[in-house]
């Protein structure tokens, strides 16, 4: 017998003689709903409206269910199924790699969990003046019986208030707001179709380069549009509903206020019949 394979077997026999603390009995009868690995950086692909696809890098969450007579669940499992499907993490493998993960941890549940920084380009109002706008996104996905996706994104949008104009000689004060809005869909939407419904429910959309006549133009677009976070998400629930495709959606505006020490906020949630 050889030095390498004396080594191998020793190594083989050491792995067999470890015992998988893991799969030992639990006795408190308690099962649990999600279990597994949080906050993983890792490349990602994204379909690009635009470009193609655009490769990004994700915070991602993966999750099973654990029977209650288990005393846990393998975390480095997890990792290894990233590991497989590293050139292919993109939305239209996500059903395959929660089938992936119910078979490798035995579950009847998985759940992946994705937040990325997504880039479009875009034209200031009146200068044309291109730049890279960053958009937060989000992908969740869950695989039980059936498979289920939501498409989520974080819009900033700048809002003026109805009231300080109506009281104000001068102007009104406005702010940055965030938009966020989830959706669940029959038939694919882009990214970019999403987020260009939520920026039309704002005072003015947000632009990450302006000239002096852009600057002019959100300014006074947004004094002649004045909205309340109840405006904004009303607004939004309106042009989602008429998007045929979206079957169900949840958007929420937050003002970070400029004159007031709290936020004001406001959220909507429906499912079309």
């Amino acid at each position: 017998m050889t030095k390498e394979t004396t080594v191998a077997t020793s190594e083989s026999s050491a792995r067999r003689s470890l015992s998988d603390v893991q799969l030992t009995r639990d006795t408190r009868n308690i099962p649990i709903s999600k279990v597994g690995v949080k906050d993983i950086s890792y490349p990602i692909v994204v379909m690009d409206k635009n470009r193609s696809f655009q490769s990004t890098i994700a915070r991602i969450n993966m999750y099973v269910d654990l029977p209650h007579h288990f005393k846990g669940t393998h975390m480095s499992r997890f990792v290894e199924i990233l590991n497989h499907y590293r050139e292919e993490i993109a939305l239209d493998k996500m059903e395959t790699i929660l089938a992936r993960m119910k078979e490798k941890l035995g579950a009847s549940s998985a759940h992946l969990e994705m937040e990325f920084p997504y880039f479009i380009e875009k034209k200031a109002p009146v200068s044309k003046a291109k730049s890279l706008m960053e958009y937060t996104c989000t992908f969740s996905a869950s695989l039980s019986d059936t498979f289920d996706f939501v498409l989520g994104v974080k819009v900033p949008v700048t809002s003026l208030c109805p009231c300080s104009r109506e009281l104000s000689q001068y102007g009104a004060h406005n702010q940055r707001s965030i938009m966020t809005v989830q959706v669940r869909y029959s038939d694919f939407i882009w990214i970019e179709d999403l987020i260009e419904i939520i920026e039309q429910c704002g005072s003015s959309q947000v632009y990450s380069l302006l000239k002096r006549e852009d600057e002019k133009y959100v300014t006074e677009r947004a004094y002649e549009n004045p909205r309340f976070v109840e405006d904004m998400v009303r607004e939004a629930t309106v042009r989602l509903l008429s998007t045929e495709n979206i079957t169900w959606f949840s958007v929420e505006a937050e003002n970070f206020e400029s004159i007031h020490k709290h936020s004001a906020y406001a959220a909507i949630e429906r499912k079309k019949p």
